[in-house]
This record gives C-alpha cells, structure tokens and sequence, in this order.
C-alpha cells in the first residue's frame, strides 16, 4: 500500500483514537483533530490526502466542513461518518461529491472499501 496522509475530524476521543490506530495499522499516515477548526487551522491540511469527518460535530458539522472545502476549491476525498445517518443528508452529500457516508458502528472492511475508493477517485453511498 502506497502512503497516504489521512485526518480524522471528529469530537469523541475514543473514535478518534480507534481510528489513528486502525489506519496506522494499514500504513497510513495519520493526524487527529477534535475540531474542523483545528483541522482547517492546522498545517497538515494542504497534506491531507483523505479526510475522515464526523457529521454531529458543535461548531462546524462534518457537512459544514466538507461544503467549505468545496466552497473554498479543495477537492480532498471525503468520507463522512455518524452515529445519526440521514438519508436525506446522504443523497445530498453523495450528490455534492462525498467518497462514503458511513453510519456508525461501521465495520473495518467497510472503511476500508471506502479508503480504496478515496485514492482509486471514485464515489459509493456507503460500504
């Protein structure tokens, strides 16, 4: 597997830490963040290659964040996540270019489709 840097954007530590662990186990380079802003603000975000974001953030959502990017004409690949999935809020994310929308609890090969479409650029609903 080729290297690849991945930030994970999410409030709950416990997920966050999961998942630096998970990744890492795949090779990946990793960063955490407990906030858009800090991620936004931070100088691994011109290096991200993937971004993991959880949408029930205070703040800014993992929504708000990932239609700033847009706005802002960063096109990183994006997996959304969430413990309260909508379907509305899929469509409308899957319409604006989001890789995966995965509820929570997602399985790791679920993840791990979803990172192959990431870096291969293509686009699924969910795992």
């Amino acid at each position: 597997m080729f290297q690849s840097h991945i930030s994970v954007v999410d409030d709950d530590r416990a997920f966050r830490d999961s998942m630096r662990r998970l990744l890492k186990s795949l090779d990946y380079t990793v960063t955490t963040f407990p906030s858009a802003a800090q991620f936004l603000s931070s100088p691994e975000f011109h290096s991200t290659s993937c971004l993991v974001a959880d949408i029930q953030m205070p703040e800014m959502t993992g929504v708000a964040l990932y239609e700033r990017l847009r706005e802002t004409g960063y096109s990183i690949p994006t997996i959304l996540v969430t413990a309260y999935p909508v379907d509305v809020v899929r469509e409308r994310m899957m319409t604006l270019g989001v890789i995966c929308y995965l509820p929570k609890p997602f399985l790791e090969s679920e993840l791990i489709h979803c990172l192959e479409l990431a870096f291969a650029g293509r686009k699924v609903g969910h795992a």
